[in-house]
């Protein structure tokens, strides 16, 4: 199977994905693991993917988005971005209140 197709399938399988380096007990940088801390905080399930184990996946992901950096977090199938706009997302309440939207459980309720 395809790079793209895998990537496309395990985005399509789970409603939120996050392409990381490392694993969220071991991130492998620091963007990682605060992108696990955020949502970890918010308490969603998401499916997480180490790009570190495969450089095919590493490429294959940056190809994918047309985004040059790593993590990416996807839901419902929509790339939302890297570290720096869900941590924004995340401060401004933006981001619990679009996983609500989509019909993911948080634990934390979106901000008024």
């Amino acid at each position: 199977m395809p790079i793209k197709d895998e990537i496309q399938a395990t985005i399509d399988k789970n409603d939120v994905v996050l392409f990381m380096k490392g694993t969220p007990n071991f991130p492998q940088c620091g963007f990682s693991g605060q992108l696990v801390q955020i949502l970890n905080h918010v308490g969603v399930t998401y499916e997480p993917v180490n790009c570190l184990a495969s450089d095919e996946i590493r490429q294959g992901i940056k190809e994918f988005s047309n985004w040059p950096t790593i993590p990416q977090l996807y839901v419902k199938g929509e790339f939302l971005g890297g570290c720096d706009i869900v941590r924004e997302m995340f401060q401004s309440g933006e981001l619990t209140a679009h996983l609500a939207a989509k019909g993911i459980a948080v634990a934390q309720p979106a901000k008024a």
